[in-house]
């Protein structure tokens, strides 16, 4: 016997006759993704001394770096750049962060910072390879996405402005990642001195054409929030200051720094714009980092990868036709050719079906 549906059974509310359900999707969709926990990827980069591993302390409160040897000057000189990760599982009112923060240790510290830039690049495609492949295998349910969604690139403050290396680092990256400019050590600089720098800052980014993470449009009625948002805009780039020591001052204990003169806290607007930054990454854009990631830097390289792999099998195709209209050679095939014809088979093979598997997906999709 088949199993039909009792309809008469579900008891529908007078006032929800015109209520279909559908707007609890949001709770669904906010359960589901509190069940299966968040991960984002912040990559910090800038030369050493301007407290990079300081700020991510402060910002996440924790202690990532504890393991880490210090190098004394000439180690850092000879140091090349290399990428290191740390991830660590934050859990929050029930909420769990996976953050990965990915350290370029050696850049900026060279007597000769040219193509420094170079292991940085590589890093950010490497993880968007490995999405990709993954991607369009079989198995896409599990796909651990290690893509770097932000890039905390953090401006010297005794520069007076942008130097060519920071220049040459941002428009190597600004097609890849969100880019973030922080202008370090702000308690070295007078508020006067912070106005200044910071408009010659932006002035230099629009100047070079250099495209910095733009925050998206406001298009809320709520004169709160764009006010909000347009103090976001103004704060580019971001002052901070970092600090894991509790200073006590006028019966209070804050995360600050202490000098002859007074003393600097951490979390103070006047002092810098750390919460801004915080607020920023943490509590209103940690999404639409990881969107615009996805939907724009993720797939520019994804349509790039599909037009030389469409290319290649193309251009073999045309290849193997030209080559069938040749006479066979009476030359024997050595163990070596033919190693090297299965091999080349194999890797077409591989990227018909990963193209096939690819537009399978889209047709889906739409």
């Amino acid at each position: 016997k088949s199993r039909s549906p009792r309809w008469s059974s579900v008891q529908v509310p007078d006032q929800d006759k015109e209520y279909v359900g559908f707007a609890t999707l949001p709770n669904q969709v906010h359960r589901k993704s509190v069940k299966k926990g968040f991960a984002f990827t912040l990559m910090v980069a800038g030369e050493s001394g301007l407290g990079k591993s300081t700020l991510v302390n402060s910002l996440f409160l924790t202690d990532l770096y504890k393991d880490r040897k210090m190098l004394n000057a000439e180690e850092r000189i000879s140091q090349t750049v290399e990428i290191t990760k740390h991830t660590v599982a934050i859990e929050e009112k029930g909420v769990k962060l996976k953050l990965t923060i990915v350290d370029t240790p050696g850049f900026g510290d060279a007597v000769n910072n040219t193509e420094s830039w170079r292991a940085v690049v590589d890093y950010i495609d490497q993880q968007f390879e490995q999405y990709f492949r993954d991607e369009s295998g079989l198995n896409r349910k599990n796909i651990q996405d290690n893509r770097v969604h932000c890039c905390l690139y953090f401006i010297s403050p005794f520069g007076h402005g942008l130097r060519p290396m920071d220049v040459e680092f941002m428009k190597m990256l600004h097609e890849k990642v969100n880019i973030v400019p922080v202008l370090a050590k702000a308690d070295s600089l007078t508020p006067l001195e912070v106005r200044k720098i910071k408009m010659k800052i932006r002035e230099e980014i629009e100047r070079f054409d250099i495209n910095i993470y733009q925050f998206p449009e406001c298009d809320s009625d709520d004169e709160e929030f764009k006010l909000q948002h347009q103090e976001l805009k103004d704060s580019v780039p971001f002052t901070v200051i970092g600090s894991n020591v509790q200073v006590e001052s006028q019966g209070r204990r804050f995360r600050g720094r202490q000098y002859p003169w007074g003393v600097v806290e951490v979390e103070n607007p006047v002092h810098s714009d750390f919460l801004k930054l915080r607020n920023m990454l943490v509590r209103t854009h940690m999404q639409d980092l990881k969107d615009v990631t996805r939907e724009t830097h993720y797939e520019n390289y994804r349509a790039q990868c599909i037009q030389n792999m469409t290319r290649m099998v193309v251009k073999e195709r045309k290849r193997r036709d030209s080559a069938s209209d040749l006479p066979v050679p009476l030359m024997p095939v050595d163990s070596e050719t033919e190693r090297l014809i299965w091999e080349k088979d194999e890797e077409l093979r591989r990227m018909q079906e990963v193209l096939e598997r690819i537009q399978e997906q889209m047709h889906h999709g739409h």
